[in-house]
């Protein structure tokens, strides 16, 4: 299953920053596929510890970003929208939001993969 997920500074009413991803639960990664003001590799592994859903920069421990109440179990998702909790500078003004964009469940293979394992 694929998910698309949009998030936001801490304010989108005054500070327009934002990345747009895409989260691959089966294959544990995701991408980034637009950003403005969000400085996100274009690429990483996507970990899912005590029901919280991490953004983690390729073969690195610490998370660059949470995103609060996202869980995916199987096909089932936990939440549409949420907090984003930044680990590091990756945005100015603080923490931010996540909301859902679109899910795909029938995921087609990628004309051009970005993930190098």
């Amino acid at each position: 299953m694929r998910l698309t997920i949009l998030i936001n500074g801490s304010d989108p009413t005054v500070n327009h920053d934002y990345a747009v991803l895409w989260l691959d639960t089966d294959e544990r990664v995701w991408s980034r596929e637009s950003h403005d003001g969000i400085d996100l590799p274009p690429w990483g592994e996507l970990r899912d510890e005590g029901g919280v859903t991490q953004l983690c920069a390729p073969t690195e421990e610490r998370p660059l970003c949470t995103l609060c109440g996202l869980h995916v179990e199987r096909d089932l998702l936990t939440a549409a929208q949420g907090g984003a909790q930044w680990s590091c500078g990756t945005v100015g003004g603080g923490d931010g939001f996540w909301r859902l964009q679109a899910v795909e469940k029938m995921t087609p293979p990628p004309e051009h993969s970005v993930f190098r394992r």
